[in-house]
């Protein structure tokens, strides 16, 4: 009985359609996390490349280098799947068919952004770090324009 009720009541409320990209939809989004991300990946890329090993054996000098060295390239092998996260959260939430037109090259954007992610956690190699931060920069004005703002690129470091 307290099914039929129930049910007679639904039919007769019903449920208005909603769109929403997520099972929460906070519509809150920004290209930041992903600048500070890339930006982490930039300066642990440099904190390596200016990284001396040590000249002798002396076992406590490796020992603090190999420290250094490996907690260096998981901070920037993190920092690059966090870019990387953010940047398909965008992709994939945010923008929508409609930007096209305004983005024709959104897509492969997105798509070199993300290549360039990978790359950066395979490699040692400061030009992907700061193509990738550039990549990062082309979404943050693509963004913002999609809102109708123009927000400027402010760095960190």
């Amino acid at each position: 009985m307290l099914r039929s009720v129930l049910s007679s009541i639904i039919k007769r409320l019903p449920a208005q359609n909603v769109l929403a990209h997520c099972d929460g939809p906070c519509g809150v989004y920004d290209p930041a996390s992903a600048r500070v991300a890339a930006e982490a990946v930039v300066s642990m890329t440099k904190k390596l490349l200016d990284l001396t090993p040590p000249s002798g054996n002396n076992p406590a000098e490796w020992a603090t280098y190999n420290n250094t060295f490996s907690r260096y390239v998981s901070i920037k092998e993190e920092q690059a799947q966090e870019t990387k996260k953010e940047l398909l959260i965008l992709w994939t939430d945010y923008f929508k068919p409609e930007h096209l037109s305004t983005f024709p090259d959104l897509h492969e954007t997105f798509w070199k952004a993300s290549k360039l992610c990978s790359a950066c956690k395979v490699n040692i190699d400061k030009s992907k770090a700061d193509d990738l931060l550039a990549s990062v920069e082309k979404v943050h004005h693509m963004f913002w324009k999609s809102k109708g703002r123009s927000d400027a690129w402010i760095t960190a470091s």
